[in-house]
């Protein structure tokens, strides 16, 4: 962690008093893991459902911590080098913003309902041609995963790419504050966590809390596509930037696009002068990612000839459209979240990728639960089942009590192929094998909770 800050310098921003210190002690790096303490190292002692960071506290000195944040009743440590605060959590959401007010290099900060993950790794992949650059690693978007992230933050960086996520109001709102980005990015505004927010008005409100902690002389770079987006031009108050396939107002416009189950090339048009960009992994989705990330190269002066090579280089994280070839399946493993928009990019890269291949291919979908949903989750999951539907699937293979209703949606609209539906994975893995046949191609399409990659590593293993 650099530059260093003092022990009186971090009570300060985190409102806490110190005891056993002198408060000129300089701190090395954050810690929330007690089995990752360094010498000089600060501790913050987070709670979760699960855990306790106050039990470790003595463990964490003894190991070399140069001093522990700690809340509440703090007389149990009254002989250890403490800062005591009334909220761990806040305290390390406030120390990463003092931390991050001591760099200037610009941010670029993305959310979104779906892709937030794929753009911030399109835009670093192409930052990356000309820039050092630091992003966010796996999802690490929440009130933890950010702060964590800015703490990684050097002299050696030129530019940051913080994804953010949420669950409620007031989340996004506090991370922009921490990060404060330069430029902000919302992919578009889908139905992720309305059983909290109960409304897309409402979800669209808080991912406009982005723009709480972006400078006065900020961007926002948004979806033209999406309506809602779109809705809002010349009412933000900032520099307002859109990219699209549709809209032909965006200010950078895909055009003569090409899709394959290998990927995707399109042309765009910038300065009077036409480029063509190549993606090396399919999907509709990917193009959207492209020309956010385009669109803010150019901002910062990255040569077009860089943008299009980190466009190129652009490949999706773990279990994020994970293509895996074996004897005879191939296994597409998108297993980490899933939403009716989500689901319907991965149907179409399932699609693209079987009819690619020619001849007897069939294109098997597995699709597990998407969860919070709340009461609207059975009319969401049979949206999919017309998804599913419209889309050239051969084999339809549900997991989990919600996503029976993908079943029956598509049941009653009259779905040509087999549907087969399962309580869980474990009964799933029991007839799998039963189910594919040799040539197929299967994806794995679910929440983070479902788990499916159990399965597609269950045909690995089989």
């Amino acid at each position: 962690m650099e530059p260093k800050l003092n022990i009186s310098q971090i009570a300060k921003a985190c409102g806490g008093i110190f005891w056993n210190l002198s408060g000129e002690e300089i701190v090395g790096n954050v810690a929330i893991d007690s089995r990752k303490i360094a010498r000089g190292d600060i501790f913050i002692a987070l709670k979760g459902d699960n855990f306790d960071g106050h039990d470790y506290v003595n463990d964490v000195v003894k190991s070399g911590a140069i001093c522990a944040i700690v809340e509440g009743n703090a007389k149990r440590f009254a002989d250890l080098p403490i800062i005591a605060v009334e909220d761990c959590r806040a305290a390390l959401r406030d120390f990463a913003r003092l931390y991050r007010e001591q760099f200037n290099a610009p941010v670029i900060a993305i959310t979104g309902s779906v892709g937030k993950t794929s753009t911030k790794d399109m835009i670093a992949s192409v930052f990356s041609t000309h820039y050092n650059t630091l992003k966010t690693e796996g999802n690490f978007n929440n009130e933890v995963g950010v702060p964590l992230t800015v703490f990684q933050i050097g002299s050696e960086h030129d530019v940051i790419v913080l994804e953010m996520g949420m669950n409620n109001f007031f989340e996004i709102s506090r991370l922009s504050n921490i990060g404060k980005p330069d430029v902000a990015v919302i992919t578009n505004i889908g139905v992720s966590h309305i059983e909290n927010l109960g409304s897309k008005e409402n979800i669209l409100k808080a991912k406009l809390e982005i723009l709480d902690g972006l400078s006065s002389a900020g961007a926002v770079v948004l979806n033209g596509d999406d309506k809602m987006l779109y809705a809002l031009d010349g009412t933000l108050g900032f520099e307002t930037l859109y990219y699209g396939i549709e809209n032909p107002n965006c200010d950078i416009l895909a055009t003569d696009i090409k899709k394959s189950g290998q990927g995707s090339a399109f042309t765009v048009r910038f300065n009077g002068e036409e480029y063509k960009i190549a993606i090396s992994v399919p999907g509709e989705h990917h193009i959207y990612n492209a020309l956010a990330a385009l669109l803010i190269g150019l901002r910062y002066n990255i040569p077009m000839e860089k943008i299009i090579q980190g466009i190129a280089d652009f490949s999706p994280g773990a279990m994020r459209q994970n293509i895996v070839k074996l004897e005879n399946y191939t296994l597409i493993e998108d297993c980490y979240n899933a939403s009716p928009d989500s689901m319907k990019a991965g149907l179409d890269v399932l699609t693209r990728l079987a009819a690619d291949a020619g001849g007897n291919v069939r294109a098997v979908a597995v699709l597990g639960d998407m969860l919070e949903l709340g009461e609207f989750s059975e009319g969401q999951h049979r949206a999919v089942g017309k998804l599913v539907c419209d889309s050239q699937i051969d084999v339809l293979i549900t997991v989990g009590s919600e996503a029976k209703h993908i079943a029956n949606g598509a049941s009653e609209l009259n779905f040509g192929g087999e549907i087969h539906s399962f309580a869980d994975n474990e009964k799933l893995k029991g007839k799998i094998t039963e189910i594919i046949k040799n040539g197929d191609f299967i994806l794995f399409k679910g929440s983070r909770g479902m788990k499916l990659e159990e399965v597609s590593q269950f045909i690995r293993e089989a």
